[in-house]
């Protein structure tokens, strides 16, 4: 796997965690459904950490060890940077980009480690 699809990868996966995370919160659920009410906060948190933990592995591929989670935690950053700015754009278009970017970057993370 090359470094560019590593930090592709990662980066996606940071995003769609972050996003997760963030969505957990009333406010920004609010946002997204636009009523208020109760998030699904465990499974939501659950599945954040899942993803930030799952960006964690092609970095480590990519980089090695020491300098790949070096590289995750640069990348968690920014997609966390990148997950502020399109909550506060647009939630519902955030959401949407990370039930996208989430699953698609784990097919390709599942690929990558199959394919030779």
């Amino acid at each position: 796997m090359s470094e560019w699809l590593a930090g592709l990868l990662s980066l996606g996966l940071a995003f769609a965690g972050m996003a997760a995370l963030a969505f957990a919160m009333e406010r920004h659920y609010e946002q997204l459904t636009g009523t208020r009410g109760t998030p699904p906060a465990r499974r939501l948190r659950c599945l954040g950490a899942a993803l930030l933990l799952a960006a964690l592995l092609p970095c480590v591929w990519a980089w090695g060890a020491t300098v790949g989670s070096v590289a995750w935690l640069g990348l968690m950053s920014a997609g966390a940077v990148g997950c502020v700015a399109a909550i506060s754009a647009a939630p519902r278009w955030a959401a949407r980009a990370a039930c996208a970017l989430g699953p698609g970057a784990l097919l390709a993370l599942a690929w990558a480690g199959i394919a030779p």
